[in-house]
């Protein structure tokens, strides 16, 4: 591609993201990034589900009941969530920091800044996975054992969380890509990544679990393997000129000032997924007082909420391009329709599905752990986080709409409130007061608090960009 062709792709990328209709340009762009965000979904929870059937794999003599230590498989994946989790949080903090901030500098057509953030942020976030990787096998057991494995989960959390270690890198990296192309408004490209990667995982779990009967182990290698593939499909699109932006070890800053304001503007997404890993190390420590059953149960009931959130986070993360390139060009004006519109879209869909999925809670944690004490303690849990989730399209667009214009004071405040300010403390309370209930109902009492929170900060925010709308205008 010429330097003219590639001139004329990137003026044609700057009128579709600053003159297309807001409401079609969200969804265009939301649609791919909701397909990614359920197919991921969809993986994590048949990793779930087979777990659930066959993670114990080949039964030996060492197994003497069977129903037992398939609830402790279950557990597992709750346990090595959080770790991923943390993996992800490096990830996206790279990834929102470079991918806003190249956003931002392609609204105000600086292309080679934008090149820049996104190779930094990129090898920086496949230098943090390294690391994870050979500090992590090198502290494997202990590592379970802080992120909440009880005696009995801690083999089958061992296992699959080896296999997480080892693509540590790659998911990490793949945060990078997948943000940087969705903020430059490529979110198909993204889509074709993610979801490839991701139908790759679940046949893998398919093959390895109930063909080859490789248990927890199968999940681990079909995760990775899946992982490397999405990584490799990501990259891709960018060594073969599909972005306006270019990721390259040339391109790379040598200013620390610049990793520096990548990390503080992803601190948010750092915060709210840190959070998000030391919350399920202390759900998984309450639970785990409770026996294997309720730290399976906890994990199934988040890995449900994750699937019914994910269609409006995706439109959400549609959102975002639309709000940092317009926020970059001054067009204060089409920001604050493209908040109103997706959070209107979110309440909508999420009231619907919610209101609709509490009358089926025991039948959907029964599909992937028929046990009778999994089921009562998950029902009660999936009724109050699904009526929570009413309550979380106003926080999460807010949360999104600081973090893309770059207010991040503001939004790390935000990210903290749901995983961490809240929920922490409302976990540890309730659960003293009211035991297993209490932590059953600590995260849906965490979604209130926090859409509270959020209001006065969008309502005063909106208001300033009108007057700054009037004023570009001037």
């Amino acid at each position: 591609m010429n330097d003219q062709e590639m001139a004329d792709r990137q003026r044609a990328q700057f009128i579709k993201m600053t003159e297309t209709p807001i409401a079609p340009l969200v969804i265009k762009l939301g649609i791919p990034t909701t397909i990614s965000m359920l197919v991921t979904s969809i993986y994590n929870m048949a990793d779930t589900f087979f777990i659930g059937q066959y993670g114990i794999g080949i039964v030996d003599e060492t197994v003497t009941d069977v129903s037992a230590a398939s609830t402790s498989a279950s557990g597992a994946v709750g346990v090595v969530f959080v770790l991923m989790a943390i993996i992800q949080a490096f990830g996206f903090m790279y990834g929102q920091g470079s991918g806003s901030i190249s956003s931002r500098a392609l609204g105000a057509k600086e292309v080679d800044k934008a090149s820049k953030y996104s190779s930094t942020g990129f090898f920086a976030a496949l230098a943090t996975g390294s690391l994870m990787t050979v500090f992590g096998l090198l502290l494997l057991d202990p590592l379970m054992r802080l992120l909440g494995s009880t005696e009995t989960i801690l083999p089958y959390a061992r296992t699959y969380g080896f296999y997480i270690l080892l693509a540590a890198p790659f998911m990490c990296a793949s945060c990078v890509l997948n943000n940087v192309l969705r903020f430059e408004g490529q979110a198909a490209f993204a889509m074709v990544g993610l979801a490839s990667g991701g139908i790759i995982n679940i046949f893998g779990d398919w093959l390895l679990m109930s063909q080859f009967q490789m248990g927890i182990q199968g999940a681990g290698i079909s995760t990775a393997v899946s992982q490397l593939i999405s990584f490799g499909l990501l990259l891709s699109m960018f060594l073969r000129g599909k972005t306006s932006g270019k990721i390259a070890l040339r391109n790379v800053s040598k200013d620390l000032q610049d990793l520096s304001l990548i990390c503080e503007t992803g601190l948010p997404s750092l915060v709210r997924q840190g959070l998000t890993s030391i919350s399920g190390m202390l759900l998984n420590d309450r639970a785990g007082l409770y026996g294997d059953a309720a730290v399976a149960a906890m994990s199934i009931v988040n890995r449900i909420c994750f699937f019914t959130f994910a269609t409006a986070l995706g439109i959400g993360q549609g959102f975002q391009p639309v709000c940092a390139f317009n926020y970059g060009a001054k067009k204060y004006g089409r920001v604050r329709k493209a908040f109103l519109f997706t959070f209107l879209i979110g309440e909508v869909f999420l009231g619907t599905v919610a209101l609709a999925g509490v009358w089926f809670t025991e039948p959907l944690v029964r599909i992937f752990r028929d046990d009778p004490e999994v089921v009562r303690i998950g029902a009660l849990a999936l009724t109050v986080q699904f009526i929570g989730q009413v309550f979380q399209p106003l926080s999460v667009c807010t949360n999104m709409l600081f973090q893309s214009v770059g207010r991040v004071g503001i939004a790390t405040l935000m990210s903290m409130l749901r995983s961490g300010l809240f929920f922490l403390p409302v976990l540890l309370v309730s659960s003293k007061l009211f035991g297993l209930t209490g932590i059953q109902c600590s995260q849906g009492i965490a979604d209130v608090l926090t859409m509270f929170v959020a209001v006065p900060f969008v309502v005063g925010f909106l208001r300033e960009m009108k007057e700054m709308e009037a004023q570009a205008k001037e």
